[in-house]
């Protein structure tokens, strides 16, 4: 053997090794990363016990969110609840309570009203969201669906879904069903209703109206009697009814003047009123 092929097969030798090396390096990789996906993704889906789920219904009942019975089923209710707190504190809206949900219950407080010291009603747009406030500030909150911004057509002439903002009074209220789909349906601003609804999407869906989730509509409803004032509004627009609530002279004026009547609106024709959903 020359000394050229001795080079050349140590060479040849060295080259060998080095790749024995780097897919020794791959593989261990590989599997590093397959045991850690495989071990979170188990963590993951560590189903909750029942002693958990009722420790997380039970914390959100007391935070506000709307619940039924505490008992540990994840029922329509559950459901709700713990969409409306993913809402509010901007979590992954996903329907299901993880541990990290869990824990996440555990650490946070009750969703604060933009106004409190009068009971009336808050529909947070861009949270998604109804807060209903007594006069303690105490809340009772639900998610609920706006109106989508998609157009529409309504009795022949295309329409706008939008939810206006602002500050308005509850003028007329349908106990029951009507039109199929509304369920006990509260007016605020021609046919633009705070109602139950059978479908409740996570993100904005309706023609304009504010729909709650139907096992909670008839209560609802009966927590907000001809007159209640509602503020609906979104990041950039937010008009007060705290001067309404010191003065309630000031709300009569405003209804008597014109700037909300109720019999400007009692008048419209009930097609049109119904155009929301």
């Amino acid at each position: 053997m020359t000394f050229r092929d001795w080079r050349k097969l140590r060479g040849e030798r060295v080259r060998k090794r080095r790749m024995r090396y780097v897919l020794t390096i791959c593989l261990l990789s590989i599997s590093t990363l397959s045991v850690a996906s495989a071990q979170h993704s188990t963590k993951r889906q560590t189903p909750l016990t029942r002693i958990e789920l009722k420790e997380a219904e039970r914390r959100l009942s007391d935070m506000g969110y709307w619940t039924v019975a505490v008992d540990g089923r994840f029922d329509p209710a559950m459901h709700s609840a713990l969409i409306a707190f993913q809402k509010w504190e901007g979590r992954p809206i996903t329907g299901e309570l993880t541990q990290a949900d869990l824990e996440a219950i555990r650490n946070s407080t009750s969703p604060k009203a933009r106004e409190t010291g009068y009971a009336h009603v808050e529909v947070d747009v861009d949270r998604q969201i109804l807060l209903i406030i007594n006069d303690e500030g105490d809340v009772r909150v639900l998610p609920v669906s706006t109106g989508s911004g998609k157009e529409f057509s309504d009795d022949g002439q295309m329409s706008v879904s939008y939810t206006p903002r602002g500050r308005f009074i509850v003028y007329d209220k349908v106990a029951g069903w009507e039109k199929g789909s509304m369920y006990y349906s509260n007016y605020i601003s021609g046919g633009v209703a705070i109602h139950g609804y059978p479908s409740v999407p996570t993100t904005p869906a309706s023609h304009g109206c504010i729909r709650v989730p139907i096992f909670a509509a008839r209560e609802v409803s009966k927590l907000m009697p001809l007159g209640t004032t509602v503020l609906v509004y979104d990041s950039v627009s937010f008009v007060s009814a705290k001067d309404w609530a010191a003065n309630p002279k000031l709300k009569q004026a405003a209804v008597l003047s014109g700037a909300f009547t109720y019999e400007a609106e009692l008048k419209k024709p009930r097609s049109r009123q119904h155009r929301g959903e």
